[in-house]
């Protein structure tokens, strides 16, 4: 007997997710993966570098090896009692484990010697960012990565996230790639570009991605996206709803949308 589908009951897990941005020849560019057509949320969508926070993010292991900014502060900023930080380091292992690109320093100041075998053991869970530091004498510097949006996954939907969105400025030298695994293409792309050539049908993108490219648009360099996002101070929590329209498809409606009070 099949079981009914009960969309009350679907566990939201936290997520974090970073805008990687940087200046190139047409300007302001952010880093984009498409995730392949396999995955069980996203399939074939360009997101920005994101995932589950993991329990090993919030382990106290990995805050000697944190600068810039506190626990306290973190949780402060997201709007929860405890357990902030964890989504900032969520978000530096999820950059590195699909992009390829750490943000993070070694603390004699000497360049970052990583390999793909590094990358990939941590994608694998076979090293935990904790090693990963000790290994190489790292310093995450969170103090560069900036909290800018927040988005809960409808209700409906078979797999929901509470998604931190960051913003942060590339660092030199690391020109990011997809892992081929979880991912399958790659680009760095210009906002207005980008959204383009999804209204253009050529990039397929999730609501808060798209939402998010028209905020970096308003930034000429990487500079200003980068200060544009440490300037914010309250980020709303945005939480879509999902309707139903002609032939039986849904899509999203977003608070401010005239029917949104209605839908459930």
């Amino acid at each position: 007997m099949t079981e009914t589908f009960d969309p009350t009951t679907v566990p939201i897990k936290a997520a974090a997710t970073v805008m990687m941005v940087r200046d190139g020849e047409p300007g302001l560019e952010v880093f984009m993966l498409r995730r392949t057509g396999k995955a069980s949320f996203g399939a074939g969508m360009y997101v920005f570098p994101g995932g589950r926070v993991d329990d090993a993010d919030h382990a106290d292991e990995i805050a000697p090896f944190c600068d810039g900014l506190e626990d306290a502060d973190a949780s402060a900023q997201l709007g929860i009692d405890h357990g902030g930080l964890a989504f900032w380091v969520a978000s530096i292992r999820e950059c590195f484990e699909e992009a390829g690109v750490l943000l993070a320093e070694r603390r004699d100041g000497e360049p970052l010697d990583l390999g793909d075998g590094e990358r990939h053991a941590v994608h694998d869970g076979e090293l935990s960012m904790v090693e990963l530091c000790r290994r190489h004498d790292l310093v995450l510097d969170l103090s560069t990565t900036h909290y800018v949006d927040h988005w809960i996954t409808p209700v409906g939907e078979k797999r929901r996230f509470d998604t931190r969105f960051f913003v942060t400025e590339a660092p030199a030298g690391q020109e990011g790639l997809h892992d081929d695994k979880e991912t399958t293409d790659s680009l760095w792309v210009s906002p207005q570009k980008a959204l383009e050539m999804h209204e253009a049908g050529e990039l397929l993108m999730m609501p808060p991605t798209v939402y998010n490219l028209g905020r970096l648009a308003q930034s000429a360099t990487a500079a200003d996206a980068v200060a544009a996002g440490e300037a914010l101070t309250d980020v709303a929590c945005i939480l879509p709803k999902l309707r139903s329209i002609d032939g039986g498809k849904i899509s999203i409606a977003l608070p401010g949308d005239a029917d949104y009070d209605t839908l459930k």
